[in-house]
C-alpha cells in the first residue's frame, strides 16, 4: 500500500493567515495527506499569501519560479496558492505561473482538497475565488500547532476603509461569531489542556456590530474570566476609533485577561490620520492609553506605525515622534510606507522620497528602542510568572536558558530551573522568576523562585510523546493555533 501524499503549507503575513493555515493543515490531513518530514520535498505545496506588502507578489512568483523545475522533475506534485494575494490577483497567478495547479481565495479555504483532486483528475489548473464567505471558517477541521496556547477567532473581515490597507477588500465585510459559539470553543480547548487563548479579529472592538451589541466584546472578555482552567486571555487587534471604556474596565476587572494591549497608532499626525481615513486623532489615542494605565498600571502597550505616508511632512513626522514619547510603548512594529496596489493611497500624489522615508524610519526606530529599553530596565528586580514557551528563544541552547512570556507578553529568557525544582519544565508550565537584566527587546531572569507544572505542560508532553493524530478535529468552531509574537506586517486595526 502506498504511503500518504505529503504536504507543506507556507504562510506569509498576519495572524489571520497563521490562523487560516492551521485550518488548511487540518483540511489536508482530514483528506488523507501527511505533513512532509523536515528537509523533504512535499507532494503538495500550499502558499497562503499576503497582499499587504508592495513586493508580496514578487516574493510569491520568485518562490513559484524556484519550484517550477522541482515540479517538472516530480510527476504528480501539485502547487496551490491561496490567501489575500490569490483573492486579489486571481487568474493572473496561473497566467504568470502556469505550473500552479490550484488558486483559491480567502472565502473558500475549505475547497482546497476538492480543488487539488479536481486539478489532478482533469489535469488542468483550478481557479476558484468567492466574493463572500460560503461557509464560516469555524466549521472547518483544524490542526493546532500548540498544546498550551490557541487562537480563537471572534470575527472575520473589516468594515473600515483605511486608504493604506487592502485587507477589507480581500477579507470582506465583518462577520461576527455568536458569543456562545466562541465560549464553547474556548471551553473545549481548555478541556484539551490549553491555558492561554488569544481572541482574534481584524477589529475586535467592532465585535457585536452584526448582532447589535456595542458592548459585546467586553462581555466576552468577562465571560472568559468565568472559564475554570483558563489562565491567560489576550486579544488582537483593537481599533482606537472604537475602543470604549467598558473594554478597559473588563480588562482591569477580569483576572485572567492579561495586562497587554496592542493598539495600532499608524501616525501621530492628525492631518495624516485624516488622509489615512483613520477615524480618531492623536488626542483620543493618548486618552485611551492614559485610561488603560490608570486602570492597569503595569500594562504593556504595543503598536504599529507607518512612516512616510503620502504627503507626510517633517512636521507630521515630528507629531508621530511626540505621540511615541508620550505613549511609552513597550515595543512598536514600524514600517516604511510602500504602495500597496489596489489601495487608495497608492495613487495619491506627493509620495515621500525614499531617502526621506528611510531617514525618518531610522530616527523613529531609535526612539522606539530607547523608550522600550527604559521601560524594560524599570522591570529589573520585579518578580514575574512566565508561561514557558516553545521555539521563542533562538539562543537558548547557547545561553543554557529557556524562554517564556510574562503576563504583559514581554519575552523573558530565564535560567533553566535546577533539580531542586523537580522534573524539567515543559512548554505550558509556569515559572516564577526575578528579572535580572533588561535589553530593548527582551528581559533576562536568572533567579528562578518557583515552578508550577500545569495541565498544559501535561498536554504538551503527551503530544510530543505520541505520534500526531492523522486528522484535524472539527469543533464546529474557528480554527486555533499557537499565538506567536506579532509578525512583521501591519495589523489591520
Amino acid at each position: 500500500m502506498s504511503s500518504a501524499r505529503t504536504y507543506e503549507v507556507r504562510t506569509y503575513g498576519c495572524q489571520m493567515n497563521v490562523h487560516d493555515s492551521e485550518r488548511l493543515t487540518g483540511l489536508l490531513e482530514g483528506a488523507g495527506y501527511a505533513a512532509a518530514p523536515a528537509g523533504e520535498q512535499a507532494d503538495v505545496v500550499v502558499f497562503n499569501t499576503c497582499a499587504v506588502r508592495e513586493n508580496a507578489d514578487n516574493k510569491l512568483y520568485g518562490n513559484l519560479g524556484h519550484l517550477a523545475p522541482v515540479k517538472a522533475a516530480r510527476p504528480g506534485m501539485q502547487i496551490a496558492v491561496g490567501g489575500c494575494l490569490a483573492q486579489k490577483d486571481r487568474t493572473t497567478i496561473t497566467e504568470r505561473a502556469p505550473w500552479v495547479d490550484v488558486v483559491f481565495g480567502t472565502h473558500n479555504i475549505g475547497s482546497l482538497p476538492v480543488l487539488l483532486e479536481r486539478a489532478r483528475v482533469q489535469e488542468e489548473a483550478q481557479v476558484e475565488i468567492l466574493e463572500s464567505l460560503d461557509v464560516f471558517p469555524s466549521t472547518l477541521p483544524t490542526k493546532r500547532e500548540s498544546a498550551y496556547a490557541a487562537w480563537v477567532s471572534v470575527s472575520v473581515g473589516c468594515n473600515n476603509t483605511c486608504t493604506f490597507c487592502i485587507v477589507p477588500a480581500l477579507r470582506g465585510k465583518e462577520k461576527d461569531r455568536r458569543p456562545g459559539d466562541i465560549l464553547a470553543e474556548v471551553r473545549a480547548l481548555v478541556a484539551e489542556g490549553v491555558t492561554e487563548v488569544t481572541l482574534l479579529g481584524q477589529n475586535v472592538n467592532a465585535y457585536g456590530v452584526e448582532f447589535g451589541d456595542r458592548q459585546a466584546f467586553s462581555k466576552l472578555l468577562r465571560a472568559c474570566g468565568d472559564i475554570e482552567g483558563l489562565e491567560r486571555v489576550r486579544f488582537t487587534s483593537p481599533h482606537p476609533a472604537e475602543f470604549t471604556d467598558d473594554v478597559i474596565e473588563a480588562m482591569a476587572e477580569t483576572p485572567n485577561v492579561m495586562p497587554s494591549l496592542h493598539m495600532p497608532l499608524q501616525s501621530g499626525s492628525d492631518r495624516v490620520l485624516r488622509a489615512m481615513r483613520r477615524s480618531y486623532r492623536s488626542t483620543k489615542f493618548l486618552g485611551i492609553i492614559d485610561r488603560v494605565r490608570a486602570a492597569i498600571p503595569h500594562a504593556a502597550i504595543t503598536t504599529d506605525i507607518i512612516v512616510g505616508f503620502p504627503g507626510e511632512t517633517e512636521e507630521d513626522f515630528l507629531e508621530t515622534m511626540r505621540v511615541v514619547r508620550e505613549s511609552r510603548f513597550a515595543s512598536a512594529f514600524t514600517f516604511q510606507y510602500s504602495k500597496r496596489p489596489g489601495t487608495p493611497a497608492a495613487v495619491l500624489e506627493d509620495q515621500v522620497p525614499p531617502e526621506v522615508v528611510k531617514d525618518r524610519y531610522g530616527r523613529l526606530v531609535d526612539l522606539v528602542n530607547e523608550i522600550a529599553w527604559e521601560e524594560n530596565k524599570a522591570i529589573v528586580g520585579r518578580t514575574v510568572e512566565l508561561m514557558v514557551a516553545e521555539g521563542e528563544g533562538r539562543k537558548d541552547a547557547a545561553t543554557l536558558r529557556l524562554s517564556g512570556r510574562a503576563p504583559d507578553n514581554r519575552l523573558v529568557h530565564f535560567a533553566a530551573p535546577g533539580p531542586e525544582h523537580g522534573a524539567p519544565v515543559r512548554p505550558g508550565d509556569m515559572v516564577t522568576a526575578e528579572v535580572t537584566y533588561a535589553a530593548p527587546h527582551h528581559l533576562v531572569a536568572d533567579r528562578v523562585l518557583a515552578v508550577r507544572r500545569t495541565r498544559s505542560g501535561d498536554a504538551w508532553e503527551a503530544r510530543t510523546a505520541a505520534p500526531a493524530a492523522p486528522t484535524g478535529v472539527s469543533l464546529g468552531m474557528p480554527a486555533v493555533g499557537a499565538p506567536a509574537p506579532l509578525p512583521a506586517a501591519p495589523a489591520c486595526g
